[in-house]
């Protein structure tokens, strides 16, 4: 029987991040969705070329590559402040970071989620149950990226 230190705990979460870190440099390289992503071509795309859209009413998004409707992508969203958009699923996992603001994600029916400030990462997997929320006064940006095409499932009550 091992024991592993916190120390060795520490390396291993480490060496878990290091994929993480080249997902998100590549991702926030972002090309504009309407253009056919090259990775042989470098891409910087300042945050005053990104052109938000409204979701629904309370969401917008802006595409930083790939299209979220129906393909890979790299997305940024805003949240109003107080914000949550419900208990609910979607097909395909995903990853996200926040940027500005305070947000959590509340999975199943777990109490007490962690608050995550600019900087904290979260992961969804497909199908899981949660609630991603803005609990700041100021409003939330984050940055989200999947394999696949995004969709918005409510939970049943």
């Amino acid at each position: 029987q091992s024991t592993t230190t916190q120390d060795e705990k520490m390396k291993l979460s480490i060496f878990r991040l290091i994929p993480l870190t080249a997902a998100l440099t590549f991702a926030t390289s972002a090309v504009m969705a309407d253009e056919a992503f090259d990775p042989a071509k470098p891409v910087a795309l300042p945050r005053a070329g990104l052109s938000y859209f409204n979701l629904n009413p309370m969401i917008q998004m802006a595409d930083a590559y790939g299209n979220l409707t129906n393909t890979a992508h790299g997305t940024f969203g805003k949240f109003p402040a107080h914000f949550d958009a419900g208990r609910h699923t979607h097909t395909g996992a995903y990853h996200g970071v926040v940027i500005k603001g305070t947000m959590t994600n509340q999975f199943a029916a777990g109490t007490n989620p962690p608050e995550l400030v600019a900087g904290s990462y979260w992961y969804v997997p497909a199908m899981l149950e949660h609630s991603t929320a803005c609990i700041s006064d100021e409003p939330c940006e984050f940055f989200f990226f999947a394999g696949g095409k995004f969709d918005f499932m409510p939970a049943s009550q």
